[in-house]
């Protein structure tokens, strides 16, 4: 996988960085945490014979990959039902690595969340390759969605892009270090919803 994703970035340049981006939202076994920050230390004045790519367009590039890649997720929950959207995920998921369980899970953080979910779930693994999902089942604008895909997708790229740009050949610790992170920041939105559920369950009892 790392060679690829090497291989793909230095033959195809900018065009490359985004191809990648675009297909790990399609296919969430292409990781992110790599691509990214091997883009960004591209970029890097640090490795040896300078930098290759402009750190802006590697940026960009990142980007634009990671917002087209969410619209292909959007327009399946817009215009299927639920159920045959389920069935082709039991059917054919396997080769995406997804589910009718993740779909639900993803279902039910929109609707906790509402469309600050969109923001919120570019930033979660696990959860930011298939909100778009029920944000199409939502009939989310697509003004709307495509507002907070890009802010999210925007500071999830930079993050991974600036990483790889600092740290220079030691790209691969990115990966090493946010997942934990990632996973903090999971846990700390769980502890909150389950308190806003507490906070409303009390509100009734008084009622």
């Amino acid at each position: 996988m790392l060679e690829w994703i090497t291989s793909t970035i230095n033959s195809l340049g900018y065009v490359g960085i985004a191809m990648l981006m675009f297909l790990e939202n399609l296919f969430p076994p292409i990781p992110s945490e790599l691509i990214m920050p091997l883009a960004g230390f591209t970029a890097s004045p640090y490795q040896p014979g300078g930098a290759k790519l402009n750190i802006l367009g590697v940026f960009l590039s990142g980007l634009v990959g990671s917002v087209l890649g969410a619209l292909i997720w959007y327009y399946p929950g817009k215009f299927l039902e639920e159920r045959r959207l389920k069935a082709l995920a039991n059917k054919y998921g396997k080769w995406l690595t997804i589910s009718s369980e993740d779909i639900d899970k993803a279902k039910g953080w929109f609707n906790r969340q509402g469309s600050k979910a969109v923001l919120i779930g570019r930033l979660v693994p696990g959860i930011r390759t298939l909100i778009s999902i029920p944000a199409g089942m939502s009939n989310m604008p697509l003004p709307s969605f495509l507002f907070y895909t890009t802010l999210g997708s925007a500071a999830w790229v930079a993050l991974l892009t600036f990483s790889g740009y600092w740290l220079g050949s030691q790209y691969e610790l990115v990966d090493k270090y946010l997942a934990p992170v990632s996973k903090i920041v999971l846990g700390g939105l769980v502890l909150v919803f389950f308190f806003w559920v507490l906070k409303r369950q009390r509100q009734r009892t008084r009622r």
